[in-house]
């Protein structure tokens, strides 16, 4: 961590990493500036120095409305501090596991009762992050929450009672944390792999149901999740090769989550799929993969443009998707971002659209963030 002295700070700075006051607190997430009254806090707590382990990547000085912010970390950073910390607690969960360290089913408990806390009463932010958060070097510990949280949403989609939830959430937290028993050139390889070596990596289920269940002890409801989740509904799938409804319905669950997780994020070898594409190839499945009920419970509660979806509009405006309806999924409820004259929107004072009031609007397609950014290129997003 490097330190910075509270002096030196000032409005609009915004870094790469969060800036923290304590170990246990966030200033500021990465991405989002600094405000006066952040400055002014800290200076009337006695503080002399915040600790980040970013850079310097916005000092806000640039000309109002030539910044784009196309993200949702500024919208509600006590949510995205939430997020955040759960990322942290679980990565080092993650190093304890890589370590050979002793874990504790409490220190998992935890989280899924905080995340769960967090998805009922901050649900929208909570699920933007999913597609808007970009936090680096905790790409396992990112996945396995963000998997939970999606998770969590389809498990109650489908009316399943509280402990269910919990053990679902559970098991999507700790799904592949059998992979940091594997070797890192096999799990990181690029390419093809071998019979031998995709052996090693399905026996990752295998792993991860002995840290589960023999180490951590947690029951047996959560263990059939881990073991379970590479199982397909046409039977194709591993350890076992069972299908249909013999696969707990927990692991049907974590297994769509995960996917469309899988598809959304960066990875060394690919560039991230837009929520839309991920949605598309969900509903391509045909009955192989996963449970038809299962994929419909999960685009009823996250929609075709998943929340986050940076898309654009019959009248040329840019817009991001901050609300889904199940009812009329193809017309959700949007922040203008860019206007029809291409004028970026001031951060803070996004007007609302809602196309389910607004008739004559419908989307036409969905927009790669990427392409944003080659288009307003050196204006962070």
């Amino acid at each position: 961590m490097r330190k910075i002295p509270v002096k030196n700070l000032k409005e609009g700075y915004t870094f790469s990493e969060p800036v923290y006051i304590d170990s246990n607190n966030i200033l500021v997430p990465a991405g989002v500036e600094i405000r006066e009254k952040d400055i002014l806090r800290v200076k009337s707590w006695g503080i002399d120095h915040v600790e980040t382990e970013g850079d310097l990547v916005s000092t806000g000085t640039k000309k109002k409305g030539t910044t784009a912010t196309y993200g949702p970390l500024s919208e509600n950073a006590a949510a995205y501090q939430i997020y955040f910390k759960m990322i942290e607690n679980m990565n080092e969960f993650c190093n304890n596991i890589s370590l050979g360290l002793p874990v504790e089913a409490s220190y998992i408990n935890e989280i899924s009762s905080r995340l769960l806390k967090s998805i009922r009463e901050q649900r929208e932010h909570i699920v933007s992050f999913i597609l808007g958060s970009e936090i680096k070097g905790k790409e396992m510990a990112k996945s396995l929450v963000n998997t939970a949280i999606l998770s969590a949403l389809t498990a109650m989609e489908l009316k399943l009672p509280h402990h269910r939830v919990l053990h679902v959430i559970t098991g999507a937290l700790l799904h592949d944390v059998g992979m940091l028993k594997l070797p890192k050139t096999i799990v990181e390889k690029r390419g093809g792999l071998s019979a031998a070596e995709l052996k090693h990596i399905q026996s990752h289920t295998l792993h991860t149901y002995k840290i589960v269940s023999r180490e951590m002890r947690f029951p047996a409801e959560v263990g059939v999740i881990v073991i379970q989740h590479h199982e397909r509904w046409d039977g194709e799938g591993y350890p076992r090769g069972i299908s249909g409804n013999t696969i707990d319905i927990g692991a049907r669950i974590v297994s769509v989550a995960d996917a469309f997780e899988a598809m959304v994020s960066q990875k060394p070898y690919r560039n991230p799929m837009i929520g839309y594409q991920a949605m598309k190839n969900l509903l391509s499945d045909n009955l192989r993969r996963f449970d038809p009920n299962v994929i419909k419970a999960f685009i009823t509660t996250m929609g075709i443009y998943p929340i986050g979806s940076i898309v654009l509009l019959n009248n040329g405006t840019l817009a991001r998707v901050v609300e889904v309806r199940a009812s009329s999924p193809l017309r959700p409820k949007m922040k203008l971002l860019m206007d029809e004259a291409g004028q970026i929107v001031d951060k803070g004072s996004e007007p609302v659209i809602d196309l389910l009031n607004d008739k004559s609007l419908f989307i036409t397609r969905a927009v790669d963030p990427g392409e944003i950014k080659k288009k307003n290129a050196g204006k962070p997003i």
